[in-house]
């Protein structure tokens, strides 16, 4: 891995992270946006200002690293397609590459989110793992015989669209009972709102560590709802560990708790006895260091 400074870009459903990173993987400066517009043209516009901003605050940098919540063609650096952002066949890496003059590098964001987790953080050593990322909603990520795992086309580790009930609520890819549809900040929201709270999932969250009955039974509801996907995940795939991160961390194990619970009913032996469900190392941030690790192993390849 190269030891020059970069910057490592996490696209979120809502939210954008972009942080300036050396290769000890300390950060330098971050740059945070709550919002990044509705039209293509205004979400590229919203990653370029972030990311001058954290590299004008962190000095030179060598390279830019992207993780995007979308599908990616690894060979043209195209965003395929995504659920939550107006990115559609997007000539993504060239783009950013043209309006940055920086070399660029870009995965889909959990993936990034589990190379930073393999190579240095909750699943290092491991030959198998699994992760989730739950925000607005669900992003996977995998490493299948030591190697990170992205499918025949590189849409692989979708684990937020496995059907969990049939007749379930809408995803918002279009079908009913996804994973997503259930266990997502959106979801908590929906759920609280049923329930005649009106409140965000962060106040949901907030509420439940406060002890409130009904803030509690709906993040128990959602973390029951996580382990029967993880049970499936598990007896699919037979992970030593499985890594979840994302905004939901802020719940801990009051989701963490019921997800294992369930995970011992549903899963196999002797996979439900030897796999680990555990939080990322790197919190929220864990897509943003995997990023940033992308690019520095960019540059590195490079040179050699």
């Amino acid at each position: 891995m190269a030891s020059g400074r970069v910057i490592g870009v996490d696209l979120g459903g809502t939210k954008l992270l972009v942080g300036a990173i050396d290769g000890n993987l300390n950060v330098h400066h971050r740059a945070h946006r709550s919002a990044r517009g509705s039209g293509t043209a205004e979400v590229l516009d919203t990653i370029v200002e972030a990311v001058r901003e954290a590299s004008d605050a962190a000095g030179e940098v060598d390279a830019v690293g992207f993780g995007i919540p979308s599908l990616i063609d690894q060979e043209q650096g195209l965003a395929v397609t995504t659920v939550h952002l107006p990115l559609r066949d997007v000539p993504f890496r060239d783009l950013m590459a043209e309006r940055l003059g920086l070399p660029v590098f870009v995965d889909n964001d959990a993936t990034a989110a589990m190379l930073a987790e393999w190579r240095f953080g909750a699943a290092i050593d491991c030959t198998d793992a699994l992760l989730l990322t739950i925000g607005t909603g669900i992003g996977g990520g995998m490493v299948v015989n030591g190697a990170l795992g992205r499918g025949a086309q590189g849409a692989a580790a979708e684990f937020g669209h496995m059907t969990i009930d049939i007749d379930g609520p809408l995803c918002p890819c279009g079908a009913h009972g996804c994973l997503e549809a259930f266990v997502s900040g959106t979801a908590l929201a929906r759920e609280a709102r049923a329930m005649g709270l009106d409140l965000t999932a962060a106040q949901v969250a907030e509420l439940a560590h406060d002890g409130h009955a009904v803030a509690r039974t709906l993040v128990t509801e959602m973390g029951t709802r996580l382990g029967a996907g993880i049970g499936n995940l598990v007896n699919a795939f037979n992970p030593q560990v499985v890594v979840v991160g994302g905004g939901v961390l802020a719940l801990g194990d009051l989701l963490l708790g019921p997800a294992r619970e369930e995970v011992a009913r549903r899963a196999l032996p002797p996979s439900r006895d030897l796999v680990r469900i555990v939080p990322t190392r790197f919190g929220a941030e864990s897509g943003m260091v995997g990023a940033a690790v992308m690019a520095l192993d960019g540059l590195t390849a490079s040179t050699t």
